[in-house]
């Protein structure tokens, strides 16, 4: 560029356009790495046997908290639960770069009754910002090589480069989708307060035992 251009100032490699590590609409609109929809059917026995909740609950909390929710505070992408802490946490064990799950973290999730009198549960995750590698950086440290190992995306795909990467987005988002599923479902049927309640670990000391409170 310089030769070409011999009066050009060089201000710096990056200009913030790309919006590295940084909310933005523009990744949240166009896309950035990997752009991955998962969703699910989950019959209407396993929403009240399994996750203990109806489908009315779950859609009702759904559209007044992560949407509704969401765009009352003014969020990008953030029309979720808690997307980023399935998204750091397979970050930190696959040795991808734990500040991208900034932009990565952009996240909708939807839910909608359906099948027979609307008894089913429609549910679909979009992540259209996920930055994810299974080549080079922390990938090629010991423990988080084994864990791309486990997942079967380790390295590069011979045969279709790129393939691997791909994988691992629609892991992150697939988890995503499930760890979402999980905590609505517990919001509704009050267990998530009643849980932390019974097994808090920080309740207080009994007095003289030594830690401060």
């Amino acid at each position: 560029m310089r030769k070409m251009f011999q009066d050009m100032e060089i201000v710096s490699l990056s200009g913030n356009f790309c919006i590295d590590k940084k909310p933005a609409a523009l990744n949240w609109i166009e896309g950035r790495g990997k752009s991955v929809v998962c969703e699910a059917l989950v019959p209407a026995d396993v929403v009240s046997s399994v996750l203990k909740t109806t489908v009315h609950a779950l859609v009702d909390l759904n559209i007044n908290k992560n949407l509704v929710g969401s765009a009352v505070a003014g969020s990008i992408g953030g029309f979720n639960s808690h997307a980023a802490n399935i998204v750091t946490a397979i970050f930190i064990a696959t040795g991808q770069d734990p500040a991208q799950n900034v932009g990565s973290s952009n996240c909708m999730m939807l839910m909608e009754p359906r099948g027979e009198d609307g008894r089913d549960l429609y549910v679909s995750c979009t992540m259209p910002s996920l930055e994810v590698g299974t080549v080079g950086g922390g990938t090629v440290l010991p423990p988080q090589a084994a864990c791309l190992e486990m997942l079967g995306v380790r390295g590069a795909n011979r045969e279709c480069p790129g393939d691997n990467a791909k994988s691992l987005a629609q892991i992150v988002c697939g988890t995503v989708l499930a760890a979402e599923l999980s905590l609505m479902s517990a919001l509704t049927a009050g267990d998530l307060v009643k849980s932390h309640l019974q097994h808090n670990r920080a309740k207080a000391s009994a007095p003289g035992s030594g830690c401060g409170q």
